[in-house]
């Protein structure tokens, strides 16, 4: 049964190759910034529509959230789909690729789904690079009936079970007060010495910082023109660990330095969570192996588990639902030369041929990977038994 189920859906894959290429190039084309992708949204539920996907658009109050649903089994698949891009640099980080995979993977379940007594579901997420779609879909009850949930992400590296760091985005906004720079600057307090003394402070704490901590940031606003010291002035960090209890443990002394600035100029301050937390990917063992042995079978070469611990894919919102669900994220390779995610250079890879093929390969992975949960006894009764059924 497992032979001609997989089967059908590379056939199935086969047949949509060219509309899901055409899906994943058009997203590219149209880069779209969180909670504003609403062309990509359009382009993704209109193909799903046309071919019988009941689709639910606006869902859990963001405009740019949906989800497309097929069949009614007891065992309900979540397939991710993201489709925001980054400022500056489009797609480089191969959203088209995962929307476009997630749909590729329904269409190929859609013909079995009475016989693998599943639901399909397609949940498109917004805003992963910054807002946290996905954490906000899981608190207001989108993910409620899921029982598996899985999507592919391109990367330079295939890894079946992603590690990833747990993050917070933090700005830190300073107030002072205004005056001519040159007449009276004594009159005046900096509110971009605050951030510079916060900048300073946390660069010197680095050398405190646990293995996997780590900080980021820019400067949001310096200050408008050189002769009026700044009244006001920010900063926006990324702070990131190993797991959500080292993150709290760090964004605690950041904090400290954010205070530092402030006391050292008599500026005063906030600081503002510009995000959810994003909490480490915890994926689910057996879908990760059972994933490993698609992706094997299609040709693809995983990077070993000791290769996967060594490896950190950044920061995502899909590791909040690995923590609530059973859920993957594996990454697919691409050719991309020596570039890397959120690189110009990985942005013109993900339109390449090398991310046609995953994309495809990727949608079947995650069929296979589908398929051999549903008709698995044992898998079924436990991604059953956790309550997320139907």
């Amino acid at each position: 049964m497992g032979t001609d189920l997989k089967i059908s859906t590379r056939s199935t894959v086969e047949r949509y190759s060219d509309a899901l290429l055409d899906l994943s190039h058009s997203i590219h084309a149209e880069p779209e910034l969180a909670f504003e992708e609403h062309r990509s949204v359009e382009k993704i539920t209109s193909l799903l529509a046309r071919e019988g996907f009941k689709v639910d658009r606006g869902v859990a109050d963001l405009d740019t959230a949906f989800v497309a649903t097929y069949g009614d089994g007891e065992l309900v698949l979540g397939l991710c789909a993201e489709y925001d891009a980054l400022p500056e640099v489009g797609h480089a980080c191969g959203h088209n690729v995962i929307a476009a995979a997630s749909v590729g993977s329904a269409l190929a379940l859609r013909d079995i789904a009475d016989q693998l007594g599943i639901t399909i579901k397609v949940i498109g997420t917004p805003a992963e690079e910054v807002g946290g779609g996905k954490v906000l879909m899981l608190e207001r009850g989108v993910f409620d009936d899921v029982s598996l949930s899985m999507m592919v992400h391109p990367a330079p590296y295939e890894s079946c079970a992603a590690k990833s760091l747990a993050i917070t985005d933090l700005e830190v906004r300073y107030t002072g007060k205004p005056s001519h720079a040159a007449a009276a600057p004594h009159l005046g307090i900096n509110a971009a010495d605050a951030v510079t003394v916060a900048q300073i402070s946390i660069s010197l704490l680095r050398q405190h910082f646990e293995p996997g901590q780590m900080v980021s940031g820019i400067v949001t606003n310096g200050g408008t023109v050189p002769n009026v010291i700044p009244a006001r002035a920010s900063a926006m960090f990324d702070v990131r660990a190993e797991n959500l209890e080292s993150l709290q443990r760090l964004e605690n002394r950041i904090r400290d330095c954010f205070s530092a600035g402030a006391l050292a100029t008599g500026c005063t301050h906030e600081v503002v969570q510009v995000s959810p937390i994003y909490a480490e990917l915890t994926p689910d063992p057996w879908l990760a192996d059972a994933y490993r042995r698609a992706a094997t079978e299609l040709g693809r070469r995983p990077l070993s588990p000791e290769q996967e611990q060594r490896e950190k894919i950044g920061s995502t919102d899909m590791g909040n639902v690995t923590r609530v669900l059973p859920a993957i994220h594996p990454t697919i390779a691409i050719d991309c030369g020596d570039a890397v995610n959120h690189q110009l250079e990985f942005a013109t890879a993900c339109a390449s041929a090398s991310a046609d093929r995953a994309l495809l390969d990727g949608a079947l992975a995650m069929a296979w990977t589908t398929i051999a949960t549903a008709t698995d006894s044992q898998q079924r009764a436990r991604l059953l038994a956790r309550g997320g059924a139907a």
